[in-house]
């Protein structure tokens, strides 16, 4: 496969065409940021890290009846998706009280949400993400009521997967972000599931395992992200051994 022209740059990503036009390329990079880009920093190998954590947690879905973008990595920060038209709604599933929520409900961190709450929100830097109801998500045209059905129980699916899985780790999903496409006439995961897009808990200590270790300045950000992706995808890191090696997606 040969790598095309950039198609578009976000915060820590970089799209790219190629040869085929339903596929493009995702290059996580080694950029983080928070507070809507106001904190900013270049971290070395933070890139591959999420990217071998979104392969492998993409393939779990996918083995579980989820379908995603994902087809294989290309390298060891590099994948190979489905060319999605992405929908503009950011799809937050919190399963614990943390974060904004705590800040915008009288709710206190660390308190059990039952049920699940999902948190839809346009995604516009601009606008500053804000968070939609059902009547403005169809005022605006972003899906059909079948379609906001799908999302929410999709991401309800994926929710009851991840939590299991990083649970058997001693690992606490406190909340996460899902992004979604259109691929011909399905509705498919896109984007990542990293610890950039997931908030995740110690199971015994509630230490952060997350992007709020570099938001908060908790300790050493890149020495937490290497210690949760080897917890995540065992073993997983070293196949990346060369330049085109494909994700195996051995358990």
């Amino acid at each position: 496969m040969k790598k095309g022209p950039l198609l578009y740059r976000g915060k820590a990503k970089s799209v790219y065409l190629t040869d085929n036009p339903d596929e493009v390329s995702v290059e996580f990079r080694d950029d983080i940021t928070a507070f809507d880009g106001e904190k900013k920093a270049v971290l070395e190998g933070k890139g591959m890290y999420n990217a071998a954590v979104s392969a492998f947690l993409f393939e779990y879905l996918e083995i579980h009846g989820v379908k995603t973008q994902f087809i294989h990595m290309l390298d060891h920060r590099t994948m190979l998706v489905r060319r999605l038209s992405m929908i503009p709604l950011e799809v937050i599933v919190r399963n614990i009280a943390a974060g904004s929520i705590v800040k915008k409900y009288p709710f206190r961190e660390g308190d059990v949400l039952n049920p699940t709450v999902i948190i839809l929100d346009y995604k516009d830097d601009t606008r500053h993400d804000p968070m939609v109801n059902d009547d403005i998500i169809f005022a605006l045209g972003l899906v059909t009521r079948e379609e906001l059905l799908t999302i929410r129980k999709t991401a309800l699916k994926v929710n009851d997967l991840l939590r299991t899985y990083l649970a058997g780790l001693s690992i606490t999903l406190v909340d996460f972000k899902l992004e979604f496409g259109r691929w011909k006439d399905k509705i498919l995961v896109g984007d990542e599931i990293s610890m950039d897009s997931m908030r995740l808990w110690d199971g015994k200590t509630k230490e952060s395992l997350d992007k709020d270790v570099y938001r908060f300045e908790k300790g050493d950000v890149m020495s937490t992200y290497a210690a949760v992706a080897e917890r995540i995808t065992p073993g997983a890191l070293h196949r990346f051994e060369a330049e085109k090696t494909v994700f195996s997606g051995e358990r």
